[in-house]
C-alpha cells in the first residue's frame, strides 16, 4: 500500500532562519564611503583638502564596491572649482595692490608729496648729511625689469664700481641750450654709473623733456623718457641711494618731506628701488620724500637754460603738464 507523501507543518509565524521567510534574507545596503563624505564636506571648508579626500574616495569606491560615488565626485568638482576662484582671487588682489601702490607713488611725485601730511609738506627738514654706508658702490645690481627697453640699452655690468672721482661732469645739450652738470659719484655710484652707461650708449639722444611742473612744492622737469608718456624706460632698474640710504628700512622718517634745493639733479622712480632712465632737474626748492635718488646738481648757465623753459610755462596740469617751450635732449656727453 503506497504511503501519502510528506508535508512538513509550516514554520510558527515569526520564526527565525532557518524557520523564517526562507533561506534567502534581503541584502544588507552597501555601505557609503566616509572619505567621498569628508571630500564635500572639505569642498566647503578647505577646498585643497577636498581635492585630496575625493581622489582617494574614488580609488577606494573602485576597490571596495562602496557607495558614495556621486558625494566624492560632487567634491571634487566643488574644490576644485572654489580653488581656482581663490587663485584668481588672490592673483588679482595682488595686481590691484600693485597697481594701486604705483599710483599712490606716482600721485606723490606730481602732487608734490601728495598722502604725506600738510604739517610735513610745509616745514620740512634739509636733506641728511651724507654718512657713506657700509658698501657703498660695492654691489651695483641692474635687474631686467617686465616692461621691455623703450630704446635700445644694455644694462651696466653688476658688481663693484668705484667712488672716485668724487664728480664726474657732463652737458646735456637740448634744443633750448646747453645744461651743464655736476653727477656725483662719490653719493650714488650706482646711479651715475647708469646714468653715465645710457648716455654713452646714446640712449638720451634725441629724447624729449616730457613733463613740467609749477605747484607750491613741486617745482621740476623731467626727462629721460623716450617714449615722452612718462612710461619708458631702458628695460632694467636699480635700488635707491642718498638719501634713501640715510634712514633705516621702513623708517617713518622716509615718509616726511625733505627739502631738496634748486638745482638738485634727482632720479624719478614709480616706487622703492624701481629706478630706470627717468630724472628731474628741480629748478625751485621742492618739497618731497628723501625716496628720490639725488645723484648730481644743475650749474648756473643750465639753470638759465631751464628757467627760459619755465619762463615760457607749461600745457594742462600744472603738476604734470608738458613744457610749452617744447625740450628735446640732443645728447649728454661727459666733459
Amino acid at each position: 500500500m503506497t504511503e501519502p507523501p510528506y508535508y512538513p507543518p509550516p514554520p510558527p509565524y515569526g520564526a527565525p532562519p532557518p524557520y523564517g521567510p526562507g533561506p534567502y534574507p534581503y541584502p544588507q545596503p552597501a555601505q557609503t564611503n566616509g572619505m567621498a563624505v569628508a571630500s564635500l564636506i572639505c569642498a566647503f571648508v578647505f577646498a585643497p583638502l577636498g581635492i585630496v579626500f575625493g581622489h582617494i574616495s574614488l580609488s577606494q569606491i573602485k576597490r571596495t564596491g562602496e557607495e558614495g560615488r556621486g558625494l566624492a565626485v560632487a567634491g571634487l568638482v566643488i574644490s576644485y572649482l572654489v580653488t581656482a576662484l581663490t587663485i584668481v582671487a588672490l592673483v588679482a588682489g595682488v595686481v590691484l595692490f600693485s597697481w594701486m601702490a604705483r599710483v599712490l607713488k606716482e600721485d606723490s611725485l606730481r602732487n608734490g608729496g601728495a598722502g604725506i601730511p600738510p604739517d610735513s609738506r610745509l616745514s620740512g627738514s634739509e636733506l641728511p648729511a651724507f654718512n657713506p654706508p657700509a658698501g657703498l658702490g660695492a654691489n651695483c645690481t641692474y635687474p631686467a625689469t617686465i616692461t621691455p627697453a623703450d630704446k635700445a640699452a644694455k644694462p651696466p655690468r653688476p658688481g663693484k664700481v668705484p667712488t672716485v672721482p668724487a664728480t664726474v661732469n657732463a652737458t646735456m645739450v637740448t634744443n633750448d641750450g646747453p645744461i651743464g652738470l655736476q653727477l656725483d659719484n662719490a653719493k650714488a655710484p650706482c646711479t651715475v654709473n647708469s646714468f653715465v652707461s645710457l648716455a654713452q650708449q646714446g640712449y638720451f639722444d634725441d629724447t624729449p623733456c616730457h613733463r613740467l611742473t609749477s605747484t607750491a612744492d613741486l617745482a621740476v622737469l623731467q626727462c629721460g623718457d623716450p617714449t615722452g608718456s612718462g612710461e619708458g624706460g631702458p628695460g632694467y632698474r636699480f635700488a635707491n641711494e642718498y638719501p634713501t640710504n640715510q634712514f633705516r628700512p621702513f623708517d617713518p622718517a622716509l615718509q616726511q618731506a625733505v627739502r631738496y634745493p634748486r638745482g638738485t639733479l634727482a632720479m624719478a622712480n614709480a616706487g622703492p628701488d624701481s629706478n630706470g632712465s627717468q630724472f628731474f632737474i628741480i629748478y625751485r626748492d621742492s618739497m618731497l620724500a628723501p625716496t628720490y635718488t639725488v645723484f648730481g646738481t644743475v650749474d648756473s648757465i643750465g639753470l638759465a637754460t631751464v628757467d627760459k623753459i619755465v619762463a615760457a610755462g607749461n600745457t594742462g596740469d600744472p603738476a604734470n603738464g608738458k613744457p610749452k617751450l617744447p625740450v628735446t635732449v640732443t645728447s649728454i656727453r661727459l666733459d
